[in-house]
This record gives C-alpha cells, sequence and structure tokens, in this order.
C-alpha cells in the first residue's frame, strides 16, 4: 500500500480551503449542522445558510425548543427539505438523551434521526478528533483512483471503510487530517470530470496514472432532471408555504399557477406523507 498520508497531509496544510466548520473552536453542533447541508448540496450555497442557522440556533436545545416549521422555513432553498426535518428531531434528540451536548460516541450518534456512517464518523473525528476513517464521495474517487487503478469509484460499499482505514495515518490527529484532505483533494484536484493530475500531490503513487488512465467505466449514478420534476413541484409548494403569512395556505391557492394540477397534487401528498406539511380543514401549512 503506498504511503498517501505523507504527500496529502502536506498538500493540505498548504491548500485546503478556508472553510467555516475547518476553523478552530467551530464546535460539535456547528459540524453537525454543516454536515445536514453539505449533503448533495454544493459548499458555496451552504455556508451563508449555516451561519444564518448557526447565528439563529447556536445550540442543539435552542432549535429543539422551536417549532419544526421554523426549521423547514429556515432551510429556505438548500433543498432536500426532510433534512430540516430530521436536523430538528435530531436536535430535540440530543436535548432529550444528551444533556444538549452532541455525543462523541459514532454509535450514539447513529442512533440519531438523519445521521448515517458517513455524518456520525465525521463529527467523531472533525469535531472530537477521534480517529474513525471518514468517507464521502470525493474521498471514494480518490481511492478508487490512487489504490484500484479505477477512473471512477464502484457504487458505496461497507468496504470503503475499510479502504479508508488502511490508508489512515495511526496519530489521531494525523488521521483526522488526512480524512479532510482526500475530501478535499476529491472536491478540488481529483474531480470526477478532468482531473487536474498536474497538480495532484500524490500523482506519482497513483494507480490509475501508473496504468495508463485506463477507461474502467463509470458507475455513477445519474441526477435526475429538476426541471419540470416532481421535486421541483415539491419545492414550489414549500416556497409558497414558507412565504405566506403564518405559513398556511388553502389548499386550492398552493401553488396554483402549477402547470400540471396532477403533479401539484402529488407533491402535496408526498409532503405530507413525509412530515414536512400538515393538511387540515381545507388549509396546507408547515409542521407544526
Amino acid at each position: 500500500m503506498p504511503d498517501l498520508a505523507t504527500p496529502l497531509i502536506a498538500w493540505y496544510r498548504e491548500n485546503a480551503r478556508d472553510l467555516p466548520w475547518r476553523r478552530p473552536g467551530f464546535g460539535a453542533w456547528g459540524t453537525l449542522v454543516s454536515e445536514f447541508m453539505l449533503q448533495q448540496t454544493p459548499v458555496s450555497r451552504v455556508v451563508p445558510h449555516l451561519e444564518a442557522w448557526l447565528e439563529r440556533w447556536p445550540t442543539p436545545s435552542a432549535l429543539a425548543a422551536d417549532a419544526p416549521a421554523e426549521a423547514v422555513r429556515q432551510w429556505a432553498n438548500l433543498g432536500y427539505p426532510r433534512r430540516a426535518l430530521w436536523l430538528h428531531r435530531a436536535a430535540v434528540e440530543i436535548r432529550d438523551r444528551h444533556g444538549g451536548v452532541v455525543p462523541r460516541d459514532v454509535d450514539a450518534l447513529l442512533a440519531l434521526t438523519g445521521i448515517g456512517d458517513y455524518t456520525a464518523r465525521a463529527v467523531a473525528v472533525f469535531a472530537y478528533g477521534d480517529r474513525h476513517p471518514v468517507v464521502d464521495t470525493n474521498t471514494r474517487r480518490v481511492l478508487a483512483r490512487a489504490v484500484e487503478a479505477r477512473a471512477q469509484p464502484a457504487p458505496p460499499a461497507r468496504r470503503d471503510l475499510a479502504a479508508m482505514e488502511a490508508v489512515l495515518p495511526e496519530a489521531d490527529a494525523d488521521a483526522a487530517v488526512m480524512n479532510a484532505a482526500a475530501m478535499e483533494l476529491g472536491a478540488t484536484v481529483c474531480v470526477a470530470r478532468s482531473p487536474r493530475c498536474d497538480v495532484c500531490p500524490i500523482s506519482d503513487r497513483c494507480a490509475w496514472r501508473a496504468a495508463g488512465y485506463p477507461d474502467t467505466g463509470d458507475n455513477r449514478r445519474r441526477q435526475a432532471r429538476y426541471e419540470g420534476s416532481d421535486r421541483q413541484a415539491r419545492g414550489a409548494v414549500l416556497r409558497a408555504l414558507r412565504d405566506a403569512p403564518a405559513h398556511r395556505v388553502a389548499l386550492t391557492d398552493v401553488a396554483a399557477d402549477w402547470p400540471d394540477a396532477l403533479q401539484r397534487d402529488r407533491a402535496i401528498d408526498s409532503l405530507i406523507a413525509d412530515g414536512l406539511a400538515e393538511a387540515s380543514e381545507g388549509y396546507l401549512s408547515l409542521p407544526t
């Protein structure tokens, strides 16, 4: 196994982007919120929303004391708004089970609403400095190329954690930096299309490069088209509720100008099923 950690850590310390969650003292709650927001959402969109969120709710208990509807409203246009509900529920659980302190233990984190393998380990590593492998899409791409000589990673699997564990340094602090460095490399240099191999700090030990950049196929799932989709219809309904007085609109008036009435109704039904909206007495509202 080539030593990827030494050059990657050195490169990261010189080239890492200045992001809020990487600053000293950012805290476990801020880290948890940022990880929820960063799921399938670009960094540039997350930063202003994150800052506004933490200014309004600086602790889990502050969010837990507010209504779920306020979490959905504050989420605004970040997309995948169920994350806002999950984050609110997680805040309630942190308040009630952990005295308002984000837990450090991975299993305790996994028991919270909306938290999976990646987020649990990211909080334990980046907020608390513990040693665990942290694997996101960017990390998987770096490992696929540098270790497996694959152009793109295979579909996510539990083996990804073992693959990252194999390249982590022993020291907790170095392992935390290595986790962050692999993500940063995948986000800025070892990108999915047109990787910048000429500036890559591990190009001299990359198995894909050594093999002559073989085309090993692309197993990435394609993002469904947004324009005209059910997702867009759901977004229109939620926007109408967020913008309405008291976040409440007559059912007949919700997104009334949406061009496909059946799709609009389907969007309303799905939002109710997901707990993102409530219908009562002919009105639709954000969850109470």
